[in-house]
């Protein structure tokens, strides 16, 4: 049976993880035979979030200082890989993900048809409320160079091999659309997949704006470093 975990970072959701949690544990009451494995990151939070995780006796791993998106991410594939898991997915914990669309990122991995998948809320067969401006869909495709429309999207499954290379060497700063430009010119395949979404439950996002020049800036200079390196 394949071994699936959902790497969950976290910092300051004391208002919506344990929520998150209670999801996941409704899944896998409901798929017995397939259950998912998870583990929260506590991010260095300043809120009750640890507090909750250990009352209530969750897996978590708590970092002593708030590391950010990609150093919280990168400590759960480490954790992936240690324990030797198929694929890793991440998920956020403020509520926007549904567990149920899991398997549905799932199966072009374990099909065969792509090394990493993403939950996307702009392609066709998508019906999430999410909300986006023209501006944020239009990056996206600018950042890509490919026919992606959710590079910023945290819900994405990796398979073994990334899980590895993650584990090693992933991006701290604006890591989905940095690692997805890695993972493209590696000439490795990265398939969206429609999934629904929702308005976070509570706390503040780590991505303010793309309307922020500064945010695009440094995405679109950190790409173009990428593809002058692998030109060598």
């Amino acid at each position: 049976m394949n071994k699936v975990l959902l790497i969950i970072p976290a910092y300051n959701e004391q208002d919506s993880i344990l929520s998150t949690i209670d999801t996941i544990d409704e899944y896998n009451k409901n798929h017995s035979s397939n259950k998912l494995d998870y583990i929260v990151i506590n991010d260095g939070s300043r809120d009750r979030t640890e507090e909750i995780l250990t009352s209530n006796n969750k897996p978590h791993v708590k970092l002593v200082h708030n590391l950010g998106i990609g150093g919280a991410v990168q400590t759960g594939y480490k954790y992936a890989m240690e324990h030797n898991y198929d694929i890793a997915i991440q998920f956020d914990g403020d509520g926007q993900h549904d567990v149920n669309f899991v398997e549905d990122i799932c199966k072009p991995i374990f099909d065969g048809k792509a090394n990493m998948t993403i939950g996307s809320r702009f392609v066709e067969g998508s019906t999430s409320e999410f909300k986006s401006t023209k501006a944020r869909q239009m990056g996206i495709k600018i950042i890509s160079g490919e026919k992606l429309y959710d590079v910023t999207s945290g819900f994405r499954a990796a398979d073994r091999g990334l899980i590895a290379q993650f584990a090693m060497d992933y991006p701290l700063e604006y890591p989905e659309p940095i690692s997805t430009t890695q993972i493209l010119k590696q000439g490795l395949t990265i398939q969206e997949v429609p999934v629904e979404m929702k308005e976070r439950n509570g706390g503040v996002s780590s991505i303010r704006s793309w309307k922020n020049v500064y945010y695009m800036i440094n995405v679109l200079l950190s790409i173009m470093i990428i593809g002058t390196r692998r030109s060598k």
